[in-house]
């Protein structure tokens, strides 16, 4: 494995940009709105648009023969051909400008920010940072860092510990149907969120695995709630949230701000996540905000 890593550590694509343009449609918003929210709310040009659709605007579109094993598209098109087996979405951080409405066209621009290459208790890892850009013709709207990292298969992991948690704000229930519906609305086509056997067999996971995204739009729902507002989110997700069980959505107010956590039906935290409202008069200037981890 160490013998395909090239020298310079896929260094030269560090900058690598790629640009998307798409319009919020109304139906677009209404499908995720039912998806992640579970009410038929009707959208019209003008009205904000749900959070976390961002993540269904223009998703790389790519052949079959384009894509790889796992459904991801095939290593070497916008990211880096980490030789490492299997890919996750780890976490990221969102700082909010203003809100996405329907109607509009939104801009995407994707840029590698970091390659870094470790070892944990694993096995190898890599770590890949990109910097997402959402902008409108107000000017930007969502700034984005996603945490990408590639593993080995994890042998024999360690039990995961059950922390005390507050009483939970929400119950939801994870089933093929929910998982089904996020993959079309984001076109993904990571095989982990609907082949069982895949699922099961190749990756190791207990069930079908509940996307990291929709994971973070659900706390990012309750964050906007509870706060009224919403100008930065960072998550990160800790364990596998898996199919055909209940979760819960935890919040409480910590130090840097809500503090929030997704569990699964054992108590088990799978993503934890610190929300933030700056939008009082005398926050700082928009071009202020740059996401962190």
């Amino acid at each position: 494995m160490a013998s395909e890593w090239p020298e310079d550590g896929f260094g030269d694509w560090i900058g690598h940009k790629t640009r998307s343009v798409e319009t919020i449609r109304p139906d677009l918003a209404r499908r995720f709105a039912v998806t992640v929210s579970d009410q038929d709310s009707q959208f019209r040009t003008g009205d904000p648009a749900p959070i976390g659709i961002h993540w269904c605007i223009d998703p790389p579109v790519f052949t079959s023969d384009r894509l790889g094993p796992d459904g991801h598209p095939k290593k070497g098109e916008f990211l880096p051909a980490i030789p490492l087996p299997l890919r996750m979405w780890a976490g990221g951080a969102l700082t909010f400008f203003h809100d996405l409405r329907v109607g509009e066209t939104v801009e995407r621009t994707s840029t590698i920010e970091s390659i870094d290459r470790k070892t944990g208790r694993s096995g190898e890892l890599c770590f890949v940072n990109v910097r997402h850009d959402y902008a409108t013709d107000r000017g930007a709207a969502i700034s984005e860092l996603q945490n990408i990292v590639y593993r080995e298969p994890s042998h024999g992991a360690a039990a995961p510990s059950i922390p005390d948690l507050p009483a939970p704000d929400s119950l939801r229930h994870a089933d093929p149907v929910l998982l089904f519906r996020y993959s079309a609305l984001t076109f993904n086509g990571h095989r982990i969120h609907y082949d069982y056997p895949y699922a099961t067999s190749v990756e190791g996971y207990a069930d079908l695995v509940v996307h990291g995204p929709l994971q973070a739009t659900l706390l990012m729902m309750l964050a906007r709630e509870r706060l009224g507002g919403l100008t930065s989110f960072h998550y990160r997700g800790v364990s596998a949230l898996t199919c055909n069980q209940d979760f819960t959505l935890h919040a409480q107010k910590g130090a840097d701000g809500l503090e929030l956590s997704v569990a699964d039906a054992k108590g088990v935290v799978t993503m934890t996540a610190t929300a933030r409202d700056n939008s009082a008069p005398g926050q700082r200037a928009a071009s202020e905000f740059r996401p962190g981890i």
